[in-house]
């Protein structure tokens, strides 16, 4: 029986090497682009949701300071299948607790279409 065209995957590229990000392509035609820095934003670990529900950054350093500090983004180091419905990102601040399962990957989806439909249905 055939899953969901919308949260089933034809192609995923994940572009270590440039650093550019995932790409997927899923089987109802959309097509999604991720760049590393928002995929280590929206990391869906309990951790990084309780953050997100205080209103803090995941990844905020843990030094209090006044002064503004530059924050590299985010890179992924290393990204590993979690059976054939997820993917396990490394990234360079050491975080590598979320699992990123292809329907989150398209409920995240950063184009104008899906944010716009999110945006909606939030209203």
């Amino acid at each position: 029986m055939p899953g969901n065209p919308r949260t089933e995957p034809t192609s995923v590229r994940i572009l270590l090497t440039s650093g550019e990000g995932v790409r997927i392509e899923w089987r109802d035609g959309h097509r999604s682009q991720y760049t590393f820095p928002y995929l280590r934003r929206r990391c869906p670990c309990a951790t990084c949701r309780d953050h997100r529900a205080r209103g803090e950054s995941p990844t905020q350093s843990k030094v209090k300071s006044d002064l503004p500090m530059y924050e590299a983004p985010a890179r992924a180091l290393q990204a590993e299948p979690v059976g054939n419905y997820a993917v396990r990102f490394t990234f360079s601040d050491g975080h590598a607790t979320g699992i990123y399962s292809f329907e989150y990957f398209r409920e995240i989806c950063p184009c104008e279409e899906c944010t716009v439909s999110r945006k909606e249905k939030e209203d």
